[in-house]
């Protein structure tokens, strides 16, 4: 009775551990994983500019949502207030929103090298990104301010206006918890 099903999934082990040792097999001695056979093919410049804002739209559009949905809201409601029920996993959360949102604005700032008119843009924006580095611990420590909590809100509002300046609209994309922990 239990035999298909476990040559099935014996099956499709073995598969899966071919197809992975044939991926990394297909590398080359200097680690960079690709083959000597074949070249990438390079993209035109237009292609790249297009890529950068793409990446610096996604990239903010996510530190916006974060900021907003794990920070500013709940603050808002008083759910970092002492007492607040949940308030330490509120906290923690925000915090991890807080690390997460600092990593994407600091690649959102990269890409927007790829782009001349964006990168003008958001050039003046790097000290505001930097001094949100240590904003998260303070919050998931419950020791942040109004003023912290707004300066996330601040930083956020100026890389949207930049963007828009450059020709791009960033919105708000909430990512969800396992994202904040890998971000």
């Amino acid at each position: 009775m239990f035999r298909h099903p476990v040559r099935r999934a014996l099956a499709a082990l073995a598969l899966c551990c071919a197809l992975l040792g044939g991926a990394v097999a297909c590398g080359d001695d200097n680690g960079s994983g690709s083959s000597s056979s074949t070249s990438p093919s390079s993209t035109s410049s237009t292609q790249a500019q297009e890529f950068a804002k793409t990446k610096f739209v996604a990239n903010a559009s996510l530190a916006a949502g974060a900021i907003y949905q794990w920070i500013v809201k709940p603050y808002r409601d008083g759910r970092f207030a002492k007492g607040a029920d949940g308030r330490t996993f509120t906290l923690v959360k925000a915090g991890l929103a807080g690390a997460f949102a600092y990593n994407r604005l600091q690649a959102a700032v990269k890409n927007a090298q790829g782009d001349e008119l964006l990168s003008k843009a958001v050039a003046p924006l790097t000290a505001g990104i930097d001094s949100l580095k240590n904003l998260g611990t303070k919050i998931r420590d419950g020791d942040a301010s109004a003023s912290d909590i707004n300066a996330f809100q601040d930083v956020i509002d100026d890389v949207k206006k930049a963007g828009q300046d450059a020709g791009v609209k960033i919105t708000e994309k909430v990512p969800d918890l396992s994202q904040l922990g890998g971000g």
